[in-house]
């Protein structure tokens, strides 16, 4: 009867083998009748780069989060590095051609991201999952109790500082058939409507053309060969670096940890009854010892440890914030050839000893040991090790994050640590403003260049360039951009008295929330700009402002003009000019006093030898791509022309606003907007109301210091989630390591480096990065800033 049952149970099929009952649409799976579990995929968080106090609270974090389990729930550890499609893999770095004057620009942009995405693990993906099963009468019952521990799980990963999600029921399907079908690497096709229209169950589609278990000691899955294998623990101490050193290789693997919590009592109990045995044994040995006539203390050393050890682990247990965990460390190997599978084995063998521990192939149980695998929380493989919490959390599951997202993502570089490429979507950030920092020579102004480059190739956001160098021209020339040559002898004329006619014309097209802007609005925001630039060129003392009769004066005369002008058919050929408001200005200056002073000060800009502002615009201020070339900006008209500059700036994000169209704007030699009050205010603002607007600013510098001189301009560093920060002084290093906390071995990535070397900041994570971008390509010549290198007007 025994063998009859036995032979029943025996699976003929390869869904037979893949142990679970059913896979429900939340994600819950069935795997026996009372026994029910979910999966939780999380992302990796800075360990191994972070300070030593830093490593210690999440160490400390992680000791919490294992102790959160109690010996109801038992749960499961997945570490996934596998080896995708790479043609399928290419295909989201890649660019389309459009058919127009760029397409040989894109395709020698993705053939660059295609030969660094090489330089990396070539496709291969690692992912991270935790498993936690219940027993529990029914599904309802289940699901009740499964939420409150996803809940509490999802809790304990956000005090790591963890992104977490939990996985619904196609998700977790899934993964099963990634890791059971890497012979083909088809690509999975499911959704649940697909049970009822086919009859197939979900087992169905996602099982490998078949097992093969006959062998002692490995399988075969599909054309895959694959062997599972077991951690032996022999080392006294363990360190935290070996399972970072597994999940390091570049190899399919995949790592279980399989915990079964043990209740406090039960685990403070059975140790008593050990305790309890050796001392039995002691008195037996000095009963032994009398009777031979030697001393009775003299009993074998090794018995005196282990008592020692026990009454330590009893101590620790009943005072200590520590529990018991039945452990088993599991490893799969998977290779497409045999030969292959025992090189691959032999290697993480190696790592094994090299921290003094072994791996063990399980020999008859490779059946076992390939379910145990799967993350469905089940565990039948019965090689088991006691382990503390503390032990047991040795086995930190964070070792450096990766940057790789899919859509609008831009290259910033490869990971200095893993080779990986660096692919981030700025939008996706709380707050998008960002800064590129870097000593002269570092490659701040490449770094820019390329991210433009980018921007424009794979997404309709409008880019404009603040150029105090005159290095951005042959990117933007490139790009059939519009340079605006700003100078005293530059026949390049922006108005700022400039308004936005199609609002007028075409209300509809810029309705926000509902709302349009009004001519009442434009007259507003045009007076208060006034104000800041008659504010500037009237050099008020460090930091006085206009006095009420100026201001009022400003605004009557701004409201004069242009209510004169939108009212009456207005046209941009009768734009209003700086010498309409100088006029204006004179027609009060008799009687007010706060008007003649105004229009003493205007008059160099209007009939003076500084009249470049006072023309109306000849640019296409309407190109997607904008550069203000202000090199030979002399230092009269810089403050107003870094002013006037702002203020476009403003405009077009406003417009785009209302056209749901990113602005952004890459302000180069940041720190002359930082010198004066009045452009201060103005980057200051702009750090703080861009994102609300959908623009995204990028400021380059060279110090941090100069962050520093006011709490305003302070603000700027605290507003930016996103830091592309080079190679940097000594002097600023410890600067940015206290304002940013970053670790020392952080900081070496930007102290001596070489150019295009550094750190990347995006929101709360930090990876080191190297970006060595081919100097032989047509993109390159376009975006070197070298003056050998440089393309020339």
């Amino acid at each position: 009867m025994k063998a009859q049952e036995q032979k029943k149970k025996k699976p003929y099929t390869a869904q037979d083998t893949i142990p679970y009952k059913e896979i429900y649409r939340d994600g819950i799976c069935q795997t026996a009748d009372n026994y029910f579990s979910k999966t939780i995929q999380f992302f990796d968080i800075n360990y191994q780069l972070a300070q030593n106090d830093d490593k210690t609270t999440i160490f400390e974090n992680y000791c919490e989060f294992l102790n959160y389990f109690d010996s109801s729930i038992q749960f499961q550890i997945t570490f996934l590095n596998q080896q995708v499609n790479f043609e399928e893999y290419v295909k989201t770095i890649d660019i389309p051609l459009k058919g127009d004057n760029f397409d040989d620009i894109r395709k020698e942009y993705a053939d660059m991201l295609k030969m660094q995405l090489a330089k990396g693990n070539n496709g291969l993906v690692k992912t991270k999952y935790i498993t936690f099963g219940i027993k529990a009468e029914n599904l309802k019952m289940a699901k009740a109790r499964l939420e409150k521990v996803e809940a509490g799980i999802l809790s304990n990963f956000k005090v790591l500082g963890a992104a977490a999600k939990s996985l619904n029921g196609v998700e977790r399907l899934k993964i099963l058939h990634d890791v059971m079908n890497m012979d083909t690497k088809e690509p999975f096709r499911f959704h649940y409507g697909m049970v009822a229209e086919t009859g197939l169950g979900t087992k169905d589609f996602i099982a490998p053309t078949g097992f093969d278990f006959r062998n002692d000691s490995m399988f075969r899955m599909g054309q895959t060969f694959g062997c599972v294998s077991y951690l032996q623990i022999t080392s006294p101490e363990l360190t935290d670096r070996m399972l970072a050193d597994f999940l390091d290789m570049e190899e399919n693997l995949i790592v279980n940890i399989h915990v079964q919590p043990i209740d406090p009592k039960e685990a403070i109990k059975s140790l008593k009854n050990l305790l309890s045995n050796i001392q039995k044994m002691k008195i037996e040995e000095q009963k032994k010892a009398v009777r031979s006539g030697y001393d009775m203390d003299i009993i074998p050393t090794d018995l005196v440890t282990y008592g020692d050890d026990v009454q330590n682990l009893v101590t620790e247990l009943q005072s200590r914030n520590e529990k018991m965990f039945k452990i088993t460390f599991l490893l799969m190997n998977t290779a497409d050839s045999k030969r292959k599978l025992d090189n691959i084995v032999y290697q993480t063998a190696g790592i094994a000893q090299k921290y003094n521990c072994n791996i063990r192939r399980l020999q008859y149980l490779q059946e076992q040991g390939m379910t145990a695998s799967l993350p469905l929380g089940i565990n039948q493989a019965e090689v088991h090790r006691m382990l503390t919490t503390t032990s047991t959390a040795i086995f930190v599951p964070f070792t450096t994050q990766e940057l790789f997202q899919d859509g609008e993502a831009l290259y910033y570089g490869l990971n200095a640590l893993s080779n990986n490429m660096i692919m981030v979507d700025r939008k996706r950030l709380k707050n998008p403003n960002g800064l590129i920092l870097g000593t002269p020579g570092s490659g701040k102004s490449f770094s820019a260049k390329r991210e433009i480059l980018n921007v424009f190739l794979i997404t309709n956001d409008d880019i404009i360039v603040c150029d105090p160098e005159g290095e951005y021209f042959p990117l933007v020339h490139a790009l059939n951009g519009q340079v605006v040559k700003i100078s005293a002898k530059s026949t390049d004329y922006i108005n700022p008295m400039d308004v936005n006619l199609d609002v007028i014309y075409h209300p509809e097209k810029y309705r926000i929330n509902g709302d349009v802007e009004d001519i009442d609005t434009i007259i507003a925001d045009k007076s208060e700009f006034i104000a800041s630039f008659c504010e500037l060129i009237m050099k008020k003392p460090q930091n006085a402002e206009l006095d009420g009769d100026e201001v009022s004066i400003i605004d009557h005369c701004i409201k004069d003009i242009y209510e004169e002008y939108l009212f009456n058919d207005p046209k941009p050929e009768n734009m209003p000019i700086l010498e309409d408001f100088l006029n204006r200005l004179n027609v009060y200056a008799d009687q007010n006093d706060a008007a003649r002073r105004i229009a003493n000060c205007l008059q160099l800009y209007v009939t003076g030898s500084q009249n470049v502002f006072n023309h109306r615009t000849n640019v296409d201020m309407n190109n997607r791509v904008v550069c203000f070339d202000i090199k030979d900006l002399g230092t009269t008209l810089r403050k107003a022309g870094m002013l006037i500059v702002q203020n476009m700036v403003w405009t077009r994000v406003s417009t785009n606003r209302a056209l749901k169209k990113a602005t952004r704007y890459y302000v180069d030699e940041f720190h002359l907007l930082l010198k004066q009050p009045q452009t201060a205010n103005y980057s200051v603002e702009i750090w703080k109301r861009f994102r609300k607007w959908g623009g995204i600013p990028t400021g380059l510098t060279q110090n941090v210091s100069d962050f520093l001189g006011s709490l305003a301009v302070e603000n700027i560093v605290g507003n930016s989630d996103f830091i592309y920060m080079l190679n940097q002084h000594s002097g600023d290093q410890k600067i940015l390591a206290e304002k940013l906390n970053i670790s020392p071995h952080q900081l070496s990535f930007v102290n001596n480096s070489n150019a295009g070397e550094g750190l990347i900041f995006y929101g709360n994570v930090i990876i080191p990065f190297s970006d060595k971008y081919p100097t032989d390509t047509k993109t390159y010549a376009i975006m070197s800033s070298k003056p050998e290198e440089m393309q020339t007007k």
